[in-house]
């Protein structure tokens, strides 16, 4: 197939202007409460056969373009992810990726032979490609909840962690190497690919972060490509070898996110912009995929049912499993549940075996389909509820006190800007008697409109703006310090009577 210019210039047209509304939808579903690939899905339903018109039905090119969107989403992931955060539950989030899995696909499976008639195949592969979740679904609505680092942590390693198993048992299943080899070796085979993937994804990490520190590049803009390239090369190194790809990038992001590294800012503002693109072209693409006129009654009640079982049958005990390896109150569990949004990721897996040829694969994708999205309308939008509910919402945090930060490379520390809302007790603090770690200073203060340089015995209101610089190391600290005078005024705990606790 070739372009002329004008079939280009259409291209670029349509292109462009669904990618705008795409973006300009993000604000749309972020006040919805609702994972904004709903809305990308439907755009690419209502372009495709039952709206405009546009044909498109290559289920391998579709898996091709679907791997490489998932490629660098996951490279997102873990270019963002603080492994400071991550590392407290990160015995739960491989639990999940590896126990939980297990549970769920053999839950959904079993009930799907038995209650749905599906055959073994097909309810195998049912299982596998359902029981991953989504890291963008899950956390572009996580967003609007403030929750404690160890839920956040858990959720986002388990997001990162299953595909890699996932994605190999639904290979195996689809060639039918799974049947003929047995379950052992199949179960050696994803261990393998598991270990050699994340091997394969620390040697890259590390090795293409000691590059990058002593490349002398002459643009700052090839800082974040080069660094990018690295993540794909890990993928690529460990498709090469037959280990598993996508723990291989998501391990080398992992640790090139948290290394030293020249123009960080600039490498993970270009890993979201890339990865909010790919997000949107994997959604349109499966939206123009789905067949409209096949969506029958059956395909509905099978899809609401398999529904049911794995999201309070199989999800639940998975969890419950899990944290055999990492125990959590009952109420951060039942809330890990709850947050199991599936998104894309299980509709891209459904194409590996309809590229395949394999009997009922349509089948299979339009039950992932609209299981995703009733699912997601089900749990999305509840999320925020369900953790005033359970008790799990940080609640303090959002309305007493704001913090971003921006990175000063040169000297390894970051700025700290501080926002004291109208329900902060910091209001009436001395500056002195913040008494924040040795080597961090408040360097400016803005009151209404004006700044100021503030002295220790400078007295904060409501609607300041503090600029704090912080060594990068402290920071956590710091931000730790802040949010328990902000809760509790100037009689917190002081750091040194915290640390001996």
């Amino acid at each position: 197939m070739t372009f002329d210019a004008h079939q280009l210039d259409t291209f670029l047209l349509v292109g462009s202007g669904v990618t705008l509304l795409a973006i300009l939808a993000v604000r749309l579903s972020s006040r919805a409460g609702l994972p904004s690939l709903l809305i990308y899905l439907l755009m690419g339903v209502l372009l495709g056969e039952a709206g405009l018109g546009i044909q498109f039905e290559d289920a391998e090119l579709a898996h091709a373009l679907g791997f490489a969107a998932l490629v660098v989403i996951l490279a997102e992931g873990g270019l963002t992810t603080s492994w400071r955060e991550i590392r407290p539950s990160m015995r739960l989030g491989v639990g999940l990726a590896t126990i939980g899995v297990t549970i769920s696909v053999g839950i959904v499976a079993l009930s799907a032979h038995y209650l749905l008639g599906l055959p073994w195949q097909i309810a195998v592969l049912l299982g596998a490609v359902t029981s991953a979740t989504d890291a963008a679904a899950v956390f572009s609505v996580l967003r609007m909840v403030p929750l404690p680092k160890r839920l956040t942590g858990a959720l986002e390693a388990e997001s990162g962690l299953n595909d890699a198993p996932v994605v190999v048992l639904v290979v195996l299943v689809s060639s039918g190497a799974a049947a003929e080899d047995g379950v052992l070796a199949m179960m050696g085979l994803i261990v393998f690919e598991l270990v050699a993937g994340t091997a394969i994804g620390l040697a890259i990490g590390f090795g293409g972060a000691w590059i990058m520190r002593r490349a002398a590049l002459p643009s700052s803009g090839l800082y974040p490509i080069a660094v990018l390239c690295l993540t794909v090369l890990a993928y690529g190194a460990g498709a090469a070898v037959h280990a598993s790809g996508f723990a291989a990038v998501y391990v080398a992001a992992l640790v090139l996110g948290n290394m030293e590294l020249p123009h960080r800012a600039a490498t993970r503002s270009f890993s979201e912009g890339i990865a909010w693109i790919a997000q949107i072209g994997l959604f349109v693409m499966l939206g123009l995929l789905l067949s409209p006129g096949r969506l029958t009654w059956d395909i509905l009640g099978m899809a609401v049912l398999a529904g049911l079982v794995l999201t309070f049958v199989a999800r639940p005990l998975s969890v419950l499993a899990s944290a055999l390896v990492q125990p959590m109150p009952l109420r951060d569990l039942a809330f890990i549940s709850w947050a199991g949004l599936r998104g894309a990721v299980p509709i891209v897996f459904t194409t590996i075996p309809l590229a395949d040829g394999i009997d009922q694969a349509e089948e299979l994708f339009d039950i992932v389909f609209v299981m995703v999205i009733i699912y997601t309308l089900l749990t999305g939008p509840t999320l925020p509820a369900v953790a005033r509910v359970l008790k799990v919402a940080r609640r303090s945090e959002p309305r007493g006190l704001e913090v971003e930060a921006a990175p000063l490379e040169r000297i390894a520390a970051d700025l700290l800007q501080v926002t004291i809302s109208p329900v902060s007790r910091m209001h009436g603090v001395e500056v002195g008697e913040l008494r924040l770690p040795r080597g961090v200073v408040v360097s400016m203060v803005i009151r209404d409109g004006s700044t100021l340089v503030p002295e220790p015995r400078t007295v904060l209101r409501h609607g300041d703006d503090l600029l704090i610089v912080a060594p990068r190391k402290l920071r956590e600290t710091t931000e730790e310090r802040l949010r328990e005078i902000s809760a509790h005024g100037r009689l917190a705990q002081w750091l040194g009577e915290r640390r001996t606790r």
